[in-house]
């Protein structure tokens, strides 16, 4: 029996791995001890039911090496690893990598990992390949629990990307570019913020709308070519059949019959002759809308020429599908033989177009004498394709190192002509290597949006990238793609970190976008009031095209529910690990979270900055994986430190980098006012990890030390984090400390303000999803700490029993002297704060450590303006 456990969806680097993959947590029950070798039959059960699995490596050995550990003996979780991975090769994806691992203390459980191209098809890919396997087992080990059945058409069903967007898509992905699909229509995100660029097909972030609209007017089109001097057939527009007619005959000679308005060769007749043939032609063209264009046709071949910016990229010869006979087979066969060629598929999946079989193959047959069931001779040859467009199945070759000088400069200017940064050119030529104005013919239509298919692939001739033509256009070589990013990460201290660096940065003139746990920020407007330390946030600033700078605060939680939301980082900082959020998701120990919390900094890239702090062991220890420039913020002696950029504070108080042996001073600490005259030690620390990253990426001494100046820790500036006011008559400090660690440094603080107050009073709780040692050791904390204590619990229960904190609270202040004589027990967290601040007199200090940080600041307004009865 196989059971599904968990699932996760891994969107961007995580503890496992540096790319995206999909996590399913498997109980593989009886099977943990049954390797493929003890499973009579099923590695060629396996093997015939997904032939390709023969292809697949493994463990670093070359393609084949997976069946030979097959018939050695490996473990059903790692079967459906490289099954997951298959599925989704079979349905056109590229991913390739996976990995198993067991789950630490839990026999028999295993995480199977893999990667995906598109989440909702490598979902779909996991649970066929559980389905399969499942399948192929013994009977009396066979079952799976938590899964619903799927089939493998689910997954050839679910949206991918065409030929042209891939190869953009891949050509960005080579150029390290971030890209996201944002809708199932294929709309595709590149870049970062400020940088970012976007697509449909070939249409872009920069394509005019107005010039796609007149490349979709065909008598526009010629128009404003014939106005630039470029060539262009004769021609006249109709709205009925004897308008079409009269048009024909001015002309006098073969026509070609179009709507004004189409696209992919939809209603085009060619080479119409006479009367009749006109009336039929317009009716198919007027099918696609009422106004039909007449005009010359010229002789030659039909050439597509693709304009990407400035310069041709590609040109292909477009050949009308046909079919050779052999003097025994129908038409019809050999058109079933012809749509046999695995090139070509429906519609645009593929690089070519199956032949339709429909009324208009039927008319273009008759024309050449031949009826579906006639039998051609042998080596005569029958077009088959009602034009020479790929999507009616033409075929097309190569003749990009064909076309004449002239030629090519011919089509730059027609693109600019109309407009269109990306365009693709219909000619009409005899010769396409000889001037287009001495050998006659001329352009037939240019095409907002055209396909990258007869370019990528052609039937004859060179392949063409045209896909990093494409993103080279949006990203000329030197351009960046990407805005600065820094991660901040740790038990304590992040959001005032982040909001730190960000200050500085928005000194500098940048537009910067904060997450942190008390929102979402882009400059100066908070975008939304949420907890915003999770991946799904920082996404939301990554994606904003108003900044120019992001700072993410990154939780703990968001890396191990879906890992990060960015590949790499300009800056990763860590700040400390310390025990919080323990015994939860498999993190039991201060090195799991370390683990976890490292992965910031191993995502930050070649060139950039990694930014730990060396007081904290596990966080120094992080150095050994870091990415980039390790560079250190220490309050302790700098000696020793194996790294050339340091951030330290001197004895007289004063900031400084030590950069490559050369002493930077930024500022004394006491000028920041969020260190309460340098008292508040943390927030030093805070100060010295924002100064090495913004240190780090440019920003001048003067500017940071401009900034720090200015950086308060008011609820205005940052709520919850330190906020000290004296408004209602005595002093408060409203802080979101609520671990051991935090709890200890606001200690230190309190001790260096104690002096100047009378009694120290204190409203404390922690989460209910705490371990109950971390639980005990805050009450413990706090018995120290304060002279009067209430001790709260909602709404921060998170599943225990009510009254379960304030218990275990108490019994952990309960070993401190004469604690129980100075604590009340409140519930509720608003009854509680009115508690405190009832008892206090001008000279006491009340320290209020709330869960709703927002009701708890305006219930001290409130006290403060005298409502007292609703404080």
């Amino acid at each position: 029996m196989i059971r599904i456990l968990e699932r996760s969806i891994y969107r961007g680097p995580h503890v496992y791995s540096s790319t995206p993959m999909i996590r399913l947590q498997l109980d593989l029950e009886e099977l943990a001890e049954l390797p493929t070798d003890t499973l009579p039959g099923f590695t060629d059960a396996l093997l015939s039911a997904a032939p390709g699995l023969a292809r697949h490596g493994c463990n670093g050995v070359r393609p084949g090496g997976l069946v030979r550990r097959l018939r050695d003996g490996i473990l059903i979780g790692h079967v459906i690893e490289h099954v997951a991975l298959e599925m989704q090769n079979r349905a056109g994806g590229s991913a390739t990598r996976g990995k198993t691992r067991s789950v630490k203390g839990r026999p028999g459980v295993y995480n199977v990992m893999y990667g995906y191209d598109e989440a909702t098809s490598g979902l779909v890919a996991g649970r066929l390949a559980i389905e399969l396997v499942n399948d192929l087992l013994p009977e009396h080990v066979r079952g799976v629990a938590g899964l619903d059945r799927v089939t493998t058409e689910s997954v050839m069903r679910l949206p991918r990307l065409g030929p042209t967007t891939r190869s953009i898509d891949d050509a960005a992905a080579a150029r390290r570019i971030p890209r996201e699909r944002l809708d199932d229509l294929n709309l595709i995100r590149l870049g970062y913020g400020s940088r970012q660029k976007s697509f449909r097909a070939s249409i872009t972030s920069e394509t005019s709308h107005l010039a796609v609209e007149i490349a979709g007017n065909k008598s526009q089109t010629k128009a404003r070519l014939r106005a630039a001097g470029l060539p262009v057939p004769r021609g006249a527009l109709a709205t009925s059949a004897d308008q079409a007619w009269e048009a024909a005959r001015v002309i006098a000679g073969p026509v070609v019959l179009k709507p004004l308005s189409g696209n992919h060769g939809r209603g085009v007749s060619l080479d119409v002759r006479g009367e009749q043939a006109v009336f039929a032609a317009f009716d198919a063209a007027a099918a696609h809308g009422p106004r039909v264009i007449v005009e010359e046709q010229y002789s030659g071949a039909d050439y597509r020429i693709l304009v990407i910016g400035e310069r041709v990229v590609a040109v292909a010869e477009r050949v009308t599908a046909s079919v050779i006979g052999d003097g025994s087979l129908t038409v019809r066969e050999l058109v079933t033989r012809l749509n046999a060629d695995p090139r070509r598929g429906i519609g645009h999946e593929k690089v070519m177009t199956r032949v339709r079989v429909d009324a208009r193959l039927v008319s273009k047959l008759a024309a050449q004498g031949y009826e579906l069931e006639s039998i051609p001779a042998a080596g005569a040859t029958v077009e088959v394709g009602v034009t020479a467009n790929l999507s009616a199945g033409g075929e097309a070759i190569d003749r990009t190192d064909d076309i004449h000088p002239e030629n090519r400069a011919l089509a730059v200017r027609a693109a600019r002509a109309i407009g269109l940064d990306v365009a693709g050119l219909d000619v009409v030529a005899p010769d396409i290597s000889k001037p287009l104005r001495s050998t006659g013919g001329g352009i037939v239509e240019v095409n907002a949006a055209p396909g990258f298919r007869m370019h990528l692939e052609p039937s004859e001739g060179r392949s063409r990238d045209v896909g990093i033509a494409f993103v080279e256009h949006l990203y000329p070589r030197g351009t960046r793609s990407r805005i600065p990013i820094t991660a901040v990460t740790g038990t304590n201290g992040k959001s005032t970190t982040v909001r730190m660096i960000g200050h500085i940065l928005g000194h500098t003139g940048l537009t910067v976008g904060i997450t942190a746990t008390t929102g979402i920020y882009v400059g100066d407007h908070l975008l939304d009031k949420v907890d915003a330390s999770g991946p799904k946030s920082a996404r939301r600033i990554l994606s904003d095209p108003m900044v120019d700078a992001a700072v993410l605060e990154t939780a703990r939680g968001g890396i191990l529910r879906e890992g990060l939301a960015y590949d790499r980082a300009d800056v990763g900082i860590v700040l400390n690990i310390a025990a919080d959020h323990l015994g939860l998701k498999g993190v039991d120990t201060l090195a799991d979270l370390a683990r976890v919390k490292g992965v910031v900094v191993r995502q930050v890239r070649r060139h950039g900055t990694s930014i730990l702090n060396a007081d904290d062991p596990y966080v120094r220890r992080m150095a050994r994986h870091a990415g980039g420039r390790v560079a250190y913020f220490t309050l302790a002696d700098p000696a020793g430190l194996a790294s050339d950029l340091i951030a330290t504070i001197e004895s007289d108080g004063t900031l400084v980098v030590l950069d490559d042996g050369r002493r930077v001073p930024i500022m004394r600490s006491a000028e920041i006012p969020a260190t309460v005259n340098g008292t508040a030690r943390f927030n030093v620390q805070n100060a010295l990890a924002a100064i090495l990253a913004t240190y780090a990426q440019g920003v001048s001494p003067s500017q940071i030390a401009a900034a720090l100046a200015t950086f308060e820790s008011t609820y205005d500036q940052n709520p919850g984090r330190l906020n000290i006011t004296r408004e209602p008559g005595f002093t408060t400090i409203v802080d979101y400390a609520h671990n051991p660690a935090a709890l200890r440094s606001l200690d230190e603080l309190i001790t260096v303000m104690r002096p100047a107050h009378g009694r120290v009073i204190g409203v404390v709780s922690v989460p209910g999803d705490r371990r109950d040692e971390d639980i005990l050791e805050v009450g413990a904390i706090a018995a120290d700490m304060f002279d009067d204590i209430i001790f709260r619990e909602l709404p921060d229960g998170r599943g225990r029993a009510t009254g379960g904190v304030v218990s275990l609270l108490s019994e952990g202040a309960g070993s401190r002297r004469d604690a129980s004589a100075r604590i009340q027990r409140i519930m509720d967290e608003q009854e509680a704060m009115a508690a405190a601040l009832a008892m206090a007199t001008p000279d006491d200090l009340v320290v209020l450590l709330p869960s709703d940080v927002d009701a708890v600041w305006q219930q001290v307004q409130r006290f403060a303006s005298g409502s007292r009865g609703d404080a």
